[in-house]
Parts: C-alpha cells; structure tokens; sequence
C-alpha cells in the first residue's frame, strides 16, 4: 500500500520530515547517482497537481529500484520543496516491492549484511559475524555476534530497507523504522493470516483436529504410530506424556520417504518444515507451524513397560471443495431454452475431480446450488413451428422431480424401509408429461427415494406378578396374567404365540397338612383364587382341534359332598369363516378334560342333612317341571370382607352383601332380590398387631423455580403411635424405620427456560456530587435444564433490554478551589518565581461556574510556587559551572542488575554489574560534559559508552574498568574511584594521576592527550586505595550477615513468633548497595588509628570472623582460657514493642525509629571476662539514652542519626582480649538507600527526609528535648514531565510536641544534615499517543452497510520515539476502530416459508423455517455473524397450541404409559397429557 497524504496526521509511521530527514543537497546526491534518473525527476514535475502547486511542492519523483529482488524489499519516491520557505508534509514516501519468496538457497537478508562485516578489522582482529534477531531495543539496528567469541557488536545503526524487524513478522525496517506490514504485502495494513494461512481468511478453508491416543505396550509391539498429520496442516502442537520416544516419518505426494529421529531439544528440518522439538524428563513436546511440505507421520518408540498417552491438535486444511462447473448445453436449439450449472467435487492435491462422498465428508463444505439462465432466446425458423411459444413461463413451466407412491415397509414394526423411484420429467404445452434427462431438474435437490418405516417397537409379552399360592399348606398351583403389549402401551395382538411366558406354575408352601387340601368349594373360596382356577381352564379355540371345557356347573348338594358336571367338546377354529365347529372327540389329540368333579359346600348336621337332602330331592323335582318364583330364586348371601381400613394398629373391616341367584351360586343384580330381607350390616375388627415404626411423608412443597431444573422438598420423619388408642405419634431415630428412606427432595421442571435479561447491580456513581451516571451490566442468559446458564446475543431475549444506566448523584455540589495558570514570573530578568493561581469553582449541570472566592473559605487555599528564569540582566555576571559531587563510599552487598553511581566518591562493586556513572551540573549543558580515565580520554568500547546527557554506562563491569574516572564540565572537575570486588591487586594509580595527588601542581589538560584549551585538573584529595582495608574487613562479614538477616529466628523458637515481632523484623534489611558518607568513614578510620595503633591492626581486631559454632562452656568453666566471643547461630532477635535485640558482629541498618536497640556481647573466658564498648575507636560516653546493661549488653534508647558508628565489644581478662564490631547505619526508606541517585520516581524520591530525633522527642519531657529539623511536605511539581522541581518548608524546633517553638536553624547543625528544601519531580520524559492511518474498510460487519475499520495507536516521545504504553496512561488514548461505509455488509436476513406444524393440537407442536444471511443485491448467502448487527428472525415456533379436548382423542402417545400409571406419575402434567388415556381414571 502506498501512502499518498500529504500532512502529517494521516500518514504518522511514514513522516520524514523536510527538515530532519532528506535536504536538497541529500536529494541532489540521490538523484545525480540515479544515472539518468535527474532527467526522469524534472520531466516529472511537469505533471504536477493543482494540489501540489498550491502546497508549494515538487511533483513526486519516480519510484527507486527495490531494496530487495525477493522477500519483500522497499522502494521510495521523493519530491522538493519549491519554496523558500518550509513545506508542510514529508518529501518522502515508501510501497513496498519484490513481494515474492527467494529461493530456498538465498539465505537470510540480516545474515547477508553481517556478513559483509567479516573483512572489516574490529578491535585489530577479523571475526566471523552472525545475526542478532528480535533485538527488544532496536529491531531496525544491525547487530551481529562474532561466532565463537559470544562478542554482540552494533555494526550500523540501520539495517538495508526491507529488512524484516522480527523472524516471525512481515513488518519490515525502512529508513532505520519498523513499519507495519500486513499479509497483503502492503505498508499500514493490518490484514492477518486466518489458522488456516489465507490471508483475510475466515477460517473455513480448514478445520480444527485435536484427539488423544494411548498407547498400548502389551502388544509385543517396540513401536506404534500415534497420529498422520495431512500436507499443509499448520499449527501443530503434541505432546508425549511417559517414557516413551517420539520419531516423524515423512511421505511427499510424489511418494519420496523421509525419517527424522529426535534425540535432543531443539530444531530440526524435514521436507521444508521447522520442527521444535524439547525433551523434558516426564514428556516430550512437538511444535510445528508448518505449512507442513508432506504427509507427516508421528511414531512412538517404545522405551518402557509404562502405556504413554499422545495429545495432538492441528488445523488440517480441506483438501476436497467443491467447484462450480460450467453451464450444461442448452434445453433447446432456438425459440428460449434454459441450461444449468452444477457442483462437482475437487481435490485440491491433485487437482483431479473426485466423487461427491469426498466432500459431504467435511460438514463445512455447503454444496453451491445449480444456477439456471436463459438460452438460445432467437425464434426458430417458420417451419420449425415454434415461433410463438413464450419459453418456460407460466403456461411451459421449469423441469420438475416427479416421484411415484412409496413401496409397502418391508417390516410391520422394528424399522424397516419402503423406497420410490424419483424421475425428471417435463411438461409441455398441451400438459403432457414426459421423462427427460436428470441434470435439467438439478436446480432443486432431489427429493428422497429411501425412507424409514414402521419405526415403533414391535407388541411383546408383558407378565403380571404372580398370585399366591392356592394353597395354605403342601404343593399347589399360582397363576399370572400375561398381555400383548403394542408400542402405544396398549393391550393389544400381534405377539408371537410361540414366545409367550407360561401363566400357571406349581408352588410348594412349606407347611404340613392335616386335613383335606381342598375343603371348600369354588365358591367359598376367594376372589382372587376362584379366577386362578378360571385361568387355569381357559382354553381358547385355535386352527387345531382342541378339547374345550365348559363351565361347571352348580354342584348337586348344598352341604356335603356332592358332582359337578360340565360339558367338554373337541372343536376347531375355520380361519376362512372366523367360525367354531364341532368336531368328534377322536380329532383332538391328547387326554379329554374331566366331565365331572367332586364338589363340596358346607357341612352337614344330622337334621340339617336329611333336611337339606329333602330339599334338594324336591329341587331337583322342581326343576324337571315347575319354575322357582322370583322371590324364591334369589336371596342376600354375605360374601366375605373388604379390606381392613389399617394395615395395622387395629382396623375395620365390613361383611360384604350380595344378590345371588340360588340355582347357579353367581351373584346377580340386587334388584332381583327382595330389600326387606336385606341382612343388617356386619362390621369385625382387624390387623389389630401394633404398627411398626413407619415414615411420615408430608406433602410435596411448590416447585423453587419455574424451569431450568428446581427442586421440591417434603418431610420425612420416622413415627411411632404407642397404641391403638394414643392419637400423638412419637418421632424416632431413622434407623428404627425401615430401609430405603423415602427422599425428602426431587427435581422438578426439568426443562430449557425461555432466554431472560441478567442484571448485575449497579456500579460506582461518576461523580460523587452535581449529577452523574451509573452504570450496570445487562446480559441475555438462559437457564438449561441441566441447571447451566447459557449467555446468548441480546436478540435472543424477548422484550426490550432493562436500563443499563441511570442518573445518580443529583445532590448540589459543594464551591472548591480549582488551580488555573501560573503567574508571572516575579523578576523582568535574573531568577525569580511564579505562584499557582486558584479561583472558587462550583459544578453544575451546566459544568464549572466561578461563584465568589467567599464561598471557598471553608478549604484551604492551594499555595504553590516554582522558579522561573528569564533573561540574564545587564552587567549579570555568568555563574561558573559546577558539579554536584557526592562525598559517598558505595559497597555493593549483594548481585543486582543495575546500579547509578554519582561522581565525587568512591565504589567498590561486584563484577558482572551494570553502572551508570552521573556527573550532575549546574550552568552547564550536558551533551558538553568530557570524561577521562588514568587521565586519558574515555574510549567508547562495546560495553562501555557515554550517552548523550553525559553519563557513563558500563554494561557487566568488569575487573579492567576499574580506575579513576574524572567528569569535566567546563573549569569544574571531579573524580570518581572504581573498584572491583574480588580483584587481588590494588588500584593502580597512573603517573599523570601521581602528579595529581602527589605533587599538587596544576597540568594542562592538553599535556593529558586531552583537546582542551585551558582546563586545568584539581589535586585527587585522597589516595585512590584509601578505603581498601576496612572495605575488606566488612566484606568478611557478609556470609554471616546474610545469615543473620534471612534466618529470622531459630528453628526451635520459630513458632514462638507474633505479627508484631515480624513487623518489627522488617526494620532490619539488607541493601543491594550500602552508601556511607566519607567523613564518616575518615572519622572511624582517625579514631581507630589513634585508639588501637593504626587502622589496619583494629580493623582486624574489631570484625575478627565470627565463631561459628557453639562452644563446649564446660572446658571454658573448669580450666583457665582467654576469652572467646560467642557469634550466635540467630543473629538478631525481636520482642514487642519495636525493641531491637542484635548480637555484636553483626551489621544493623534501621529502616525506620525503634524504642530501643540492644547489642549482645556473650563472652566465655576463666576467669571470668569484663565486656567494655568503644564507638569509632573511642571510650563510649554513656547517658540517660546509651547505658550498659549488667550482662555487658548495649542498650540505645531512640537510636538516630547521631548514633551512627562502628561499635567495638572488647571481652579482657588477665590471659588475654578479644573484640567483635557491629556496624549501624540509619536511613530512611523502605529498604533502599536514598543517597544512591537512582530512586527518582515520577512524583520524586522514594524516600522521604525523616525528621532527625523525632522519637528521642517523644519520649523526652520539658528541657530535656533535644532541637531538631521539622519539615512540612513537599508542594505539587512544577511540570508534569520532563524534569520538575519541588520545594519544602525545614525548620529547627525545640521542646515536646505539645509545645514545639522554632529557633534559630544554628542550634540544630550538630544534630545531623539538614534535610533538602528542593528536589527534582516528574523526570520521566513527555509522550503523547499517535497513530498510523486507518486500514482498509473490510472488518466485522456493524450495521447495513456498514463496516468496522482499524488502525495502530501507540505512544511516543517529543523526538518520536516509541515507548510503552504506561507513559502515556495520563492522556486519552484515540480510538483504533471506527465505523466505514462498505457495500460488502449490504447484508439482511432471508427468511423462507414456516413448514407444516407437527401437531394438530396439545402443547408439543412446532414448525421451522429456513433463516439465512445474504446481500440484498446478488442474494450470495454469507456466514451469519456478519449479519448479528440486526436481531435474528426466529428460525422455529410453537404451533396450534389448542387443547385437544374431545373424549375421542384422549389416547396415549407413550408406549410407556402402563409403566407411568403403576409409578403413579399421572399427577405430573408432562405424564398425564402424554398418557391420557391410562390417566384418565386415576
């Protein structure tokens, strides 16, 4: 893409501008070595713009030769400036150019350019340069590293034009400057490649494969193959978990075979691939972004008895899509005919058309419909007689699929199938129809010539429970009733006769008997028995003979023995006539069923008996002539009980009456029988045995939600009543109650709820007074029921969105003082200063409003000023220049990455460090600042260099950096001493150096080999080795130190702590670098040497190393010894209330005030040892504060800066002295040293000046306070960036705090330095946000044509430098999307015809239609979330939501309804509308 504005808003990443970048004088050079291309220039500007003449420019130039011949290079074209004055714009502009792959063997563009290097002598030697890529600080610099020697040199600050800034990025280098490249090969655009490589794609071109294969050893096999990953798969990622090894085999379409094993991590190459590789202990991982160049197979070595498992993911591409063909011939030769397209199937791989199968194989690939177009529209000749038929309208309509009647099912149930043949017919004018060729109907899909049939289960068996057994005692028979069940759960025929269970089996009870077995008639016996036996005799006729019995009849005697008799014929059913005929007994195979069986009643007495006898005498009489009268031939007869109203705990039970006719014992109608004579009602007890504990269940609480799965909860008790007659019920343990417990929870509307608005609660007001707004999320959820909540589109909840904001706040705001400019600056030359201004502001609806300065007196006024310089006044005298030097010694304590270092002191540092050396000025410009070392010019080397605000920075010091190092800035000069820790050899001091310290006489610094005009050198005030002896002996004590710090406590007393203890622990913190004064140290030093004969001996004697083990304080109590020092394993202790507890030999740094600091000095001697203290080798004075405790410990009260010093504990007695030294230091911040240079925030210092003695005074009382500086916080920053300065207020004061008085600042001189009135602030550097010109209008579709357009935001500096992100976070950052107009998102929704409702009635009918995203104007169907900017049209509906009502067509729908009436589900509607017919009377 080429950039062709003009200004610098729309084309920011490529702005050159005039006056930095390309002079006339740099063009004319340009254009002279184009050989020839002057002529081209000028006769170009001949072709210049209205545009450009008005802007003042020069047309455009033509465009250079390519950077590059292949792999993307950069081609530019200039134009000149025809005015004296500066154009707006840039001159220069770039497109990019030779965007094709190089060969394989062309090598790297980066490794070129180094190359070229390799006979070029750097630092006297030749060296073979490879390239550094993804330089993190300069991706556009050319940075090699020397093979071999590990030596990364910048061998030119740009790269070639094209170069690419990253190995795995299009974005290239132009002009020293990454520039944005998208996959389209074009400057700006932000186009990406898709997972499957296309770029812009949508990703339909592949597919996502992922899958897991475990492996199995107990095969016998060494080796199995895991995965084969197709040609052109990307993204590959698996991974080995187990001991086992991975191998690749690889196979081109061409059929060549490759193999790589992998042994080690790392990459490897294999058909133009990249593979990385890594091994780890219990995996291996294989990463390939491919394209891959050929089939892949991925192996797995078997290396031990333990089954791996692979994981693997990829996107394989879709080899076979489909293709339009051309359009077949045409339907006619003239007069309008019609011809059509068709889709055939193509494999990508070898570009071979295959059979369709390959494609409906992928379920991305939409098979394109046929289209269809008019042909041969010219009229045919007069003969042909076709002249005036009007082609395919209405009256000659399109070929059509005709298809015939479906065959029969090939089964009655279970599934079968019934196929149609389906042609393609036409129809001409007159209505005949005739079959044509297929390819004319395939404009519409072809309608189904298979379908399934008869789905539903075929009728089976169903058996009932079985009855009990006939029989009280001894072998009987039980009987069950066995149904033809259909798939309608419905009893019904059609079962197999052959599969049929049996009905009637023997049962044995195991119970002797001692009368007959049967006493008691048919009659007598129960209900359920006299059925049994009915069952039992049941025959039914059937196409064989068979001998079917009749019923008995009555049997001949009322009481006693008697016969009954009953008629058994053999008779067989005609299947033709669907009638029963009589057949003689020798038909029917088998035995004949008795004709007569003995019957018995009741007993008979001896009355009774001749009675009854008689009576039956004269009934059978009766019956050969006379007919009984109504009222004799039928009576009331009680027929056993019902049902006992209690299973137990006493029931009742009512004798149950009858009508029965006396002739043939059956019970008739009770109108036959007289009602006068009807018996009294009998009522008996029954089940009067206690009952058992039993559950109690209450009713079935409402259901908690009304969809999505809720639950329903009772109660479930276990219950007891004590007896019959008790009405309370006793609650018992559930164990008492039997076993299982009724659940007292049970799910409940089980089914999807409709899709409902989510409201979270309402956020945070954004304003807290005047009016503001609120906000809250609104989300459209659905509830499943499974009990998941799915979140959906907004358009698939119903009803309009609830408010997503509101207005909140409305209370009146209160005035405030609201900071507007500065003033003018207080002197009309010289240094003066400038105050903030503030006026009285109060927020309304409508903004700020100024109101009265009155109404803000209720707030302190903002007060705050800052220096302002203008123009030096006359007869002003220039100041000197002068360096600020600290007078610091730095001891590096511990490794830390970095360090800043200031000029004036001294450095002893461990190696590998990096330093950054400041040589801060005033009156002085710091690009004009010159070092030396040994009093030579300061060489830039690779790792050392001067920046161009005049520091020195050396990265990973090293033993040769060390020396004396001097800042000159202009007549003013300081040094600086280095020393490397660990270096055995002093610090050589050069002869010029000598002269400086020596002889005190000034040189020039021309006779230093130094450009300079007069400068002369300042005398080195002390020796440059001054400080090595006691630096030394505080190095020895860093083990124990470390120790000491991190082992807090002791292992056994470690659960001993308390919160407050580790608060106070924190007080004590090693420093990555310890910062001493050196008077200080000159002072220790002078008083050592004069109290113990020289600082050497009592270093060694006051940090002697610490005895490391614990004593045998036996063999010291029992014969004589010198005293010895114990050093304690736990170096210091905490006790409440901030009191510190150190062991001598230990450095201690507080942090911040304590009550009181205790140094233990235990000693072992015989005789016993006296403890004395000195402090910085002299007698320690003690007072009120400093004191000596009876065990030799030292006590400070309130420790401050006066306290600071090296404290010697001596241990004599008259066989010898021993001593041991603790080094304290105070400072003031968390951890780290506020005199390093290198903790300058945004807002200033990290940390704060404390006020000197503070604690002291608040312990003190009256006159006993001591004077100290208070200090009032800092004012606001002068600038927001860039380097600000702030002011504070110091004061000294004296007396307690309830009644501070300030004095003269003298008084507090001896207390400590004053604290600093004025501090550097917001030294970050300005940035603001930029941005590079929009990128093309192809995003996300946001509405009717209407598109989503992108474009880069990012920060940079004043110079237009690139920074992070967080240096602009003060600033709104511009949006990087917008909205554009496109023709491509002319999208609606198409919506075809609602299909036929799939009920008549009820509640489970619905219908669906087709709904799909197209353009409005070709009517191309695209993917549908271009078109979820609108709501999406329903696609289904519930439909003819009537209740079905009629008797008629209450019926089951279920074949499971049998089963549902016998769990007693038909309370629950979702049963009973399914099973209605079995619910009906239930």
């Amino acid at each position: 893409m080429e950039c062709w504005q003009k200004t610098e808003e729309s084309c920011p990443e490529l702005e050159m501008r005039t006056s930095g970048m390309i002079t006339p004088e740099e063009e004319k050079e340009q254009v002279q070595r184009g050989d020839g291309r002057q002529t081209a220039h000028r006769s170009s500007r001949t072709a210049r713009s209205e545009e450009d003449r008005d802007t003042l420019w020069d047309a455009w130039g033509s465009w250079s030769e390519c950077s590059r011949t292949c792999g993307g290079g950069a081609s530019y074209s200039l134009r000149r400036c025809l005015s004296s004055k500066t154009c707006e714009g840039q001159n220069i502009k770039y497109r990019t150019c030779s965007n094709v792959d190089c060969p394989p063997d062309a090598g790297d563009f980066r490794a070129q350019q180094c190359s070229a290097h390799a006979d070029v002598r750097y630092q006297g030697q030749y060296h073979e340069w490879l390239p550094v890529y993804n330089d993190p600080d300069n991706s556009c610099a050319l940075k090699c590293k020397a093979k071999g020697s590990g030596l990364v040199v910048e061998l030119a600050p740009k790269v070639l034009d094209g170069t690419r800034c990253y190995t795995e990025s299009l974005d290239m280098c132009i002009s020293g400057v990454c520039q944005i490249v998208g996959c389209d090969h074009e400057l700006g655009s932000t186009a990406k490649e898709d997972n499957c490589g296309v770029c812009n794609g949508d990703g339909s071109s592949c597919r996502l494969v992922r899958g897991l294969y475990k492996l199995q050893h107990a095969s016998g096999k060494t080796e199995d193959t895991a995965v084969v990953i197709p040609y052109k798969s990307r993204h590959v990622r698996l991974v080995l978990k187990g001991l086992d090894h991975l191998y690749v085999e690889s196979k081109t379409l061409q059929g060549v075979k490759g193999e790589l094993v992998l042994d080690n991590s790392g990459q490897y190459h294999l058909e133009n691939t990249t593979l990385d590789y890594q091994k780890l202990s219990d995996k291996e991982v294989l990463r390939i972004t491919g394209p891959l160049g050929a089939d892949f197979t991925i192996k797995v070595q078997f290396a031990s008895g333990v089954d791996s498992v692979v994981q693997y993911i990829y996107y394989q591409p879709i080899i076979h899509r489909w293709r339009e063909t051309d359009f077949f011939p045409c339907s006619v030769t003239c007069g309008g005919g019609y011809q059509l397209t068709s889709a055939e199937c193509f494999d990508l791989r070898s570009g071979r058309v295959v059979v369709d199968q390959y494609c409906h194989y992928y379920p991305e690939n939409i098979k394109p419909k046929p289209k269809l177009q008019e042909c041969n529209m010219e009229p045919c000749l007069a003969s042909d007689g076709y002249k005036q038929i009007m082609p395919y309208d209405l009256y000659h309509p399109l070929p059509r699929w005709e298809s015939n009647p479906w065959t029969a099912c090939s089964t009655s149930c279970g599934g079968g199938i019934q196929s149609r043949s389906v042609s393609c017919v036409e129809e001409d004018m007159q209505g005949t129809i005739t079959a044509t060729e297929e390819w004319k109907c395939l404009y519409s899909p072809k309608t189904a010539i298979l379908q399934p049939c008869n789905t539903f289960d075929c009728p089976t068996w169903l058996a009932q429970e079985w009855s009990p057994c006939t029989v009280t005692c001894g072998q009987g028979l039980r009987y069950r009733v066995v149904l033809c069940i259909d798939h309608r759960g419905l009893h019904a025929g059609g079962c197999n006769p052959t599969t049929k269970p049996h009905i009637k089996e023997e049962c044995l009870v195991t119970v002797p008997c001692y009368k007959s077995i049967d006493t008691l008639p048919v009659e007598a016996k129960p209900l359920w028995h006299k059925q049994a036996i009915e069952l039992e005799e049941e025959i039914i006729v059937t196409e064989e003979p068979t001998f079917i019995p009749g019923p008995w009849q009555p049997c001949s005697r009322t009481c006693g023995a008697g016969i009954q008799h009953r008629a058994v014929k053999c008779q067989v059913l005609l299947s033709f006539s669907q009638t029963v005929a009589d057949l003689p007994d020798d038909e029917c195979d088998g035995v004949k069923p008795a004709a007569s069986q003995p019957c018995y009643r009741t007993p008979c007495s001896e009355a009774s008996g001749r009675r009854r006898e008689d009576e039956e005498v004269e009934v059978e009489e009766e019956e050969e002539g006379e007919t009984l009268q109504k009222e004799e031939l039928h009576d009331w007869e009680y027929e056993g009980f019902t049902e006992c109203s209690e299973s137990c705990g006493g029931g009742v039970q009512e004798a149950v009456v009858i009508c029965l006719n006396k002739q043939t014992r059956e019970a008739a109608d009770q109108s036959l029988c007289v009602s006068s004579r009807r018996p009294p009602q009998l009522l008996q007890d029954c089940n009067t045995q206690p009952c058992p504990p039993r559950w109690e269940i209450g009713e079935w609480s409402s259901c908690s939600a009304s969809c999505g799965v809720g639950l329903m909860t009772r109660t479930v008790s276990c219950t007891h009543r004590p007896s019959r007659d008790s009405n309370r019920t006793e609650v018992l343990r559930e164990e008492n109650c039997k076993i299982p417990k009724p659940g007292p929870v049970q799910a409940c509307n089980r089914f999807d709820c409709p899709p409902m608005w989510d409201t979270r609660d309402w956020g945070q007001c954004s304003h807290s007074c005047g009016g503001g707004v609120q906000i809250r999320q609104v989300l459209c959820k659905q509830r499943l029921a499974d009990g998941s909540i799915l979140e959906l589109p907004d358009t698939f909840c119903p009803s309009k969105s609830p408010a997503n904001q509101q207005p909140c706040a409305k209370q009146e705001c209160l005035p405030q003082w609201v900071t507007t400019n500065w003033s003018p600056c207080s002197v009309t030359c010289g240094n003066g200063i400038q105050r903030l201004q503030a006026v009285c502001r109060k927020q309304g609806e409508d903004g700020y409003q100024t109101v009265d300065p009155e109404n803000c007196f209720f707030m302190a006024r903002p007060t705050s000023t800052r220096p302002c310089s203008l123009r030096l006044c006359e007869n002003s005298i220039k100041p000197d220049p002068t360096i600020l030097a600290q007078r610091k010694v730095y001891i590096q304590w511990r490794k830390g990455k970095k360090v800043q270092l200031v000029v004036g002191g001294y450095a002893y540092l461990l190696p590998w460090t990096t330093v950054v050396l400041r040589c801060p000025t005033r009156h002085f410009r710091k690009g004009h600042i010159r070092w030396l070392k040994e009093g030579k010019a300061l060489v830039n080397l690779p790792h050392l260099s001067t920046t161009s605000v005049g520091y020195v920075k050396i990265q990973q010091v090293r033993a040769s950096d060390a020396g004396v190092y001097t800042c000159i800035a202009g007549q003013a000069q300081e040094h600086f001493v280095l020393q490397i820790i660990g270096s055995k050899q002093k610090l050589p001091v050069p002869k010029v150096a000598e002269s400086w310290i020596l002889t005190g006489r000034q040189r020039k610094i021309g006779q230093l080999d130094v450009a300079s005009t007069g400068e002369r050198f300042q005398e080195l005030p002390i020796s440059a080795n001054q400080y090595d002896n006691i630096v030394e002996r505080l190095l020895e004590l860093k083990g124990s130190v470390q120790e000491g710090v991190i082992d807090k406590t002791h292992s056994s007393e470690k659960n001993k702590s308390t919160p407050e203890d580790e608060r106070a622990s924190s007080e004590i913190i090693i420093p990555d670098i310890l910062v001493a004064d050196t008077h200080r140290l000159d002072e220790i030093m002078h008083n050592l040497s004069e109290g113990l004969g020289g600082p050497r001996e009592s270093v060694e004697s006051s940090t002697q190393g610490p005895l490391l083990y614990k004593p045998n304080i036996k063999a010291y109590t029992t014969r004589p010894r010198s005293p010895v020092i114990i050093q304690r394993s736990r170096k210091f202790e905490v006790v409440p209330s901030s009191e510190i507890i150190v062991h001598v030999g230990v450095p201690v740094l507080l942090q911040k005030p304590v009550t009181s600091l205790e140094m233990r000095c235990e000693s072992l001697g015989n005789p016993k040892s006296s403890i004395t203290w000195t402090k910085n080798g002299k007698d320690l004075h003690y007072n009120n504060r400093i004191g000596l405790l009876p065990t030799g410990s030292l006590r400070i009260q309130s420790p401050n800066k006066e306290d600071e010093g090296l404290y010697t504990c001596t241990a004599m007695n008259r066989l010898g002295s021993t001593s041991l030294s603790s080094l304290l230091h105070i400072t003031g911040g968390k951890g780290r040293n506020c005199d390093q240079g290198n903790n300058m925030g945004v807002n200033g210092p990290h940390c704060p000046e404390r006020t000197n003695g503070s604690q002291s005074a608040e312990l003190c009382r009256g006159q006993d306070c001591p004077f100290r500086w208070r200090v009032d916080s800092w004012a606001p920053c002068s600038a927001t960036c860039g380097g600000g300065s702030q002011t504070r207020r110091v004061r000294c004061m004296k007396g307690p705090e309830d009644s501070l008085r300030e004095v003269d600042s003298q008084h507090c001189l001896g207390t400590g330095r004053r604290p600093s009135d004025t501090r550097l602030c917001n030294v970050l550097p300005c940035a603001r946000w930029a941005t590079t010109h929009w990128g093309p209008c192809h995003g996300q579709c946001m509405g009717p044509s209407l598109a989503a357009q992108h474009r880069h935001v990012y920060c940079q500096d004043t110079n237009g430098t690139k920074v992070p992100y967080r240096m602009c976070s003060g600033f709104q950052r511009p949006s990087s999307l917008k909205n554009c107009s496109s023709e491509a998102c002319a999208l609606h929704w198409r919506v075809g015809p609602w299909t036929q409702c799939t009920a008549t009635c009820g509640r489970h009918g619905f219908q669906s239609r087709q709904v799909t995203c197209a353009h409005r104007q070709t009517g191309k169907a695209m993917r549908e979330h271009h078109c979820m900017w609108r709501p999406r049209p329903p696609s289904w509906q519930r439909c003819n939501i009537l209740s079905c009502g009629r008797a008629a067509d209450c019926r089951d729908s279920t074949r499971y309804c049998e089963k549902v009436r016998q769990l007693e589900l038909c309370p629950l509607p979702q049963f009973k509308s399914r099973c209605c017919q079995s619910c009906r009377n239930t």
